[in-house]
């Protein structure tokens, strides 16, 4: 698909948008599921076709379907949400490439430490009044201060992978 997006400013469809991860755990064995239950964002689609943008999940509506697991995934040992309670990502640039594919360039903030991040996602709807952007890609929990890691069974990246829809703002 090749598409031209319009220009203007854009805000994410919290309802229809969804931000999940997955990590392997118990030695590789299991895979640990989670949503996040509230997203926002909002971004601009430049003259020259690049867009900018935030994207911000709420760190404590992580929602893994174990009460226990969550609590302690909200804690100082992993998102400390209590003293970090916003997850962001603020899009530097992303400018559509390839027919479909989206290159975003970015900086990830989790519990207050801040990291460059790049990824390609892919544009798989767009219209004059919306847009949906699917991409995944992995990160380093270790890079953003979770080291929690009992008896070695938390190892390698966590993949995140999001559905977001953009509608249009009108104009003012």
């Amino acid at each position: 698909m090749t598409v031209a997006v319009e220009t203007g400013t854009w805000q994410l469809d919290s309802t229809t948008s969804t931000v999940a991860v997955r990590h392997k755990t118990f030695w590789g064995l299991v895979t640990v599921k989670g949503t996040f239950a509230a997203v926002t964002g909002n971004g601009e689609v430049r003259p020259d076709g690049s867009a900018v943008g935030t994207i911000t999940l709420d760190a404590a509506s992580l929602d893994t379907r174990n009460a226990k697991r969550d609590e302690h995934l909200r804690s100082a040992d992993f998102l400390d949400a209590a003293h970090h309670p916003e997850i962001t990502f603020a899009v530097r640039s992303a400018e559509l490439r390839d027919g479909d594919g989206v290159h975003v360039v970015g900086q990830l903030t989790v519990r207050g430490i801040s990291r460059p991040s790049s990824f390609t996602g892919r544009l798989v709807g767009a219209d004059d009044g919306s847009l949906t952007l699917d991409a995944e890609f992995s990160v380093d929990r270790e890079h953003f201060g979770m080291s929690w890691n009992q008896l070695g069974m938390m190892r390698g990246l966590t993949t995140i992978a999001t559905t977001l829809r953009f509608t249009r703002t009108a104009a003012a």
